[in-house]
């Protein structure tokens, strides 16, 4: 199974999370709660603690590997997420398959699929630029690291913020589950999925970079953005100018 690693970029630093940061997640998770109607993000250091234990329970049965995101101006931890739905298809064929478990040695076993998802962030990182950063971490070690096929990311129906940054990042919109699970809030909701795959990540990592140059360069100009889009192909462009 993937072994704990640390992603760092220019505003961004991904850390294995760890039973430590308790009291920074519960910090980062106190700041204002308003934006967490569709996620679950702990409520003060106990609720901290066990979301990290829980979360390192999971990363031990190999079905996911969390990490701390730390803010790399100040040090200060400002939110979570995670690779998970870890999925392996090497080895002889298997029916009904069996999802989760690599063949042959676990300890060296790389996925095949994975989801990236649980991500939240403090409010003072929202719109900062590291959400996309660090999604650029993971989808780089996902597909240049470990070789996936195919990365999954997923939204609550109704969260129209999440979808659009997930839709900004040029991930391929494959529709609504209807009445999927029980929301945060108790309503059963219905998700939207997306997906890349690993013959689309070249064309992904190009708007991502070209998003990030725009953001931290006032004077390059969007039309490169489009026009790098239309490049690459209508589709991604479309979902990147959403």
């Amino acid at each position: 199974m993937p072994v704990p690693v640390i992603l760092t970029g220019r505003t961004v630093r991904l850390e294995p999370l760890a039973a430590h940061h308790a009291e920074a997640i519960a910090q980062a998770g106190a700041e204002d709660r308003t934006t967490y109607a569709f996620t679950p993000v702990p409520h003060g250091l106990e609720a901290a603690r066990e979301y990290i234990a829980r979360a390192l329970a999971d990363q031990a049965s190999g079905r996911s590997l969390p990490f701390a995101t730390v803010n790399q101006a100040d040090g200060r931890v400002v939110g979570s997420t995670r690779f998970l739905e870890l999925d392996y298809w090497q080895g002889p064929l298997v029916w009904p398959p069996v999802p989760g478990v690599p063949f042959g040695d676990p300890a060296t076993a790389v996925p095949d699929a994975a989801e990236i998802g649980n991500t939240w962030l403090s409010p003072r990182a929202q719109g900062t630029g590291i959400n996309t950063e660090a999604k650029l971490l993971m989808l780089r070690h996902a597909f240049e690291v470990w070789g996936v096929q195919r990365i999954s990311l997923r939204a609550d129906a109704r969260n129209m913020r999440s979808r659009a940054a997930i839709e900004r990042l040029g991930a391929t919109a494959e529709g609504v589950r209807r009445a999927h699970s029980r929301g945060l809030d108790g309503v059963v909701r219905s998700t939207a999925f997306y997906s890349i795959l690993d013959s689309e990540w070249p064309a992904v990592r190009d708007i991502i970079e070209l998003r990030i140059a725009a953001a931290t360069s006032p004077s390059a100009p969007d039309p490169a953005i489009n026009q790098e889009c239309l490049r690459h192909g209508g589709g991604a462009g479309h979902l990147i100018t959403a």
